[in-house]
């Protein structure tokens, strides 16, 4: 296998591997919104990084955590509703990152790996990034799995029981801007959300506890990353849509087969 299209594999696994406990969250708690807003904000990371000429990935992942405590923040001090405030900042994120971007005539950047991702290029450096920010998120979520299963059921009784609800959701919203971060790569600003989504959507129909559907959405997703890389190495289409195209060929193949009786 060439080195290229293992590191490939390598960071699509990986990343599979910890976004299918998040993307559950995610569908439990109706955040693909907030996810979708990270994503946008991730361009304007990048602008920024090679505005004040640091490393983008490591710009990506300071401006995600920021907007996450910034939409926490805001979502319980602010009049508007939650997804008017997340239909307000998604665009105007993503649009000023464009712009920042446009008045840089000396930097010349592919606009459509970071919109679309470039799985395929991948470098070591890369793959460092990715399975650290991985294994560091892993980490985190599961002593977090138990307590954060509890705010999501039923939020008012954790937070009798004395959990720091607020501080919980403010780390799961951590961890997902974290994810979404290492993600850019892969499949692109634009498509990151559904890799956090669609295979958490497939496992939901034939999980019988919530363990089930975590690891279930992250096979799915490891099985869509492969199919994905397979249809790009073999018919040159791009690694990040056909990553996706293969996620929601398995979500629909889930509703084909009968469902599990709970």
């Amino acid at each position: 296998m060439p080195d290229f299209l293992l590191n490939a594999l390598l960071a699509g696994l990986a990343l599979a591997l910890v976004a299918g406990p998040l993307g559950s969250f995610v569908v439990w708690r109706r955040m693909a919104y907030f996810g979708d807003t990270l994503s946008h904000a991730a361009l304007l990371g990048v602008a920024l990084g090679f505005l004040l000429d640091l490393s983008p990935t490591l710009a990506v992942t300071a401006g995600c955590l920021l907007l996450a405590v910034l939409l926490v923040t805001l979502q319980q001090r602010q009049p508007l509703a939650s997804d008017t405030l997340l239909g307000i900042l998604a665009p105007t994120t993503l649009s000023l990152g464009l712009v920042v971007l446009s008045f840089m005539d000396e930097v010349r950047i592919d606009l459509m790996g970071y919109l679309f991702g470039d799985l395929l290029a991948v470098s070591g450096n890369d793959l460092a990034w990715i399975l650290g920010g991985s294994a560091l998120v892993l980490a985190l979520l599961l002593p977090l799995w138990r307590r954060l299963l509890a705010i999501t059921v039923h939020e008012e009784l954790a937070r009798v029981e004395g959990l720091p609800v607020a501080g919980l959701r403010l780390a799961l919203m951590l961890l997902i801007a974290v994810v979404i971060a290492v993600a850019m790569k892969i499949v692109g600003v634009l498509l990151i959300t559904s890799l956090l989504i669609i295979p958490a959507a497939a496992a939901q129909r034939h999980a019988r506890t919530p363990e089930q559907m975590a690891i279930g959405a992250s096979l799915l997703g490891m099985l869509a990353v492969c199919g994905g890389l397979a249809l790009s190495w073999y018919q040159d289409t791009p690694a990040g849509p056909s990553i996706v195209v293969s996620a929601a060929a398995l979500f629909l193949l889930g509703f084909a087969l009968p469902r599990r009786a709970r």
